[in-house]
């Protein structure tokens, strides 16, 4: 069966399970010269420092006492893992987080805080859990961080607060991990009427859905490790592909530099800590590539190393 995007009473719904347990994070305007107005949408806010907690709250919240009864597992760079884990804590659930080998310390971290059980494997591995959906013999709910109706659900409902705090927008940027983030705020728009354009944000070592894009299909894509960890992969899951073709408006890709500049302009401007695929959206933004008029840039996360934070705040790109 295709992959479904959510509808409008799924998200409003998806908001009604999330009280008390995300928080309405705020929108607020970037005081910057640039070629357009840039609002910024602050999920490093979240209790976990990122978005994920709506999408794997909303999905732990339907799968009910009998649906977790054997624990809960999810592969993740960090912040689907911490969504995971928190969301388990607070049930008194196992949780079980498989990471990259390259995941960065400041997420390994938060694990351990949150006692979820941690099991680093290569990328290659890693992905493999991504495309099929869990492990074959595993027990316990796989979490899906991207291609899973529920998580996409409670995505959505950053779309909705978008909406009622500025609903003039014309258009919104969004990092581009596996497309649940971005799919779900465009279909959530798309079900208030908003005719605002949706643009998926990547990073130029890893951009799977300009390369999609380009083809007219999923094709295989280089990916080289970086300090923007939290988007990027190998391909665009084939699942994704008719909903990311057919919601959003475009993709935008960014070298590492101006996103590194970006990370530095936030923590220096707006004095907000933003992990790189948090920034990817502003770099867009301030880059014109984006365009001009009101622009709101999804900062999905604030996972960062301090000592990244440190390199680049003393102008280097890590």
């Amino acid at each position: 069966m295709a992959l479904e995007a959510p509808t409008l009473a799924e998200v409003r719904a998806a908001r009604e399970r999330l009280g008390g347990l995300a928080v309405r994070t705020p929108l607020v305007r970037l005081a910057v010269d640039g070629p357009c107005e840039v609002h910024l949408k602050l999920e490093n806010l979240q209790p976990i420092g990122s978005f994920k907690i709506r999408g794997a709250g909303n999905a732990m919240a339907l799968a009910g006492p009998d649906g977790l009864r054997g624990g809960v597992y999810t592969a993740s760079a960090g912040n689907m893992a911490q969504g995971v884990a928190w969301t388990a804590r607070r049930l008194g659930v196992r949780a079980t987080a498989i990471v990259p080998d390259h995941a960065p310390e400041a997420k390994l971290a938060a694990l351990a805080r949150l006692g979820a059980k941690v099991e680093k494997v290569p990328f290659d591995d890693w992905w493999r859990l991504l495309v099929e959906h869990g492990q074959r013999g595993r027990e316990g709910l796989f979490i899906h961080p991207v291609s899973d109706p529920a998580v996409m659900a409670g995505n959505g409902t950053i779309g909705l607060e978008i909406l009622e705090d500025l609903p003039d927008v014309e258009t919104v940027l969004v990092p581009y991990g596996g497309g649940g983030l971005s799919c779900g705020i465009a279909a959530a728009m798309r079900g208030q009427g908003s005719r605002a354009r949706v643009l998926a944000c990547e990073v130029e070592t890893a951009a799977p859905l300009t390369a999609a894009l380009a083809a007219g299909r999923p094709v295989p894509t280089p990916y080289t490790p970086s300090f923007v960890d939290g988007i990027g992969g190998k391909s665009v899951l084939d699942e994704m592909w008719p909903l990311a073709s057919r919601l959003l408006d475009g993709a935008l890709s960014v070298p590492l530099t101006e996103v590194a500049a970006a990370v530095r302009l936030l923590a220096e401007r707006a004095h907000v800590v933003a992990e790189g695929a948090g920034a990817t959206p502003v770099a867009c933004a301030l880059s014109g590539r984006a365009g001009s008029g009101r622009i709101v840039c999804v900062v999905s996360g604030g996972n960062i190393d301090s000592r990244v934070v440190a390199r680049i705040l003393s102008g280097e790109t890590p």
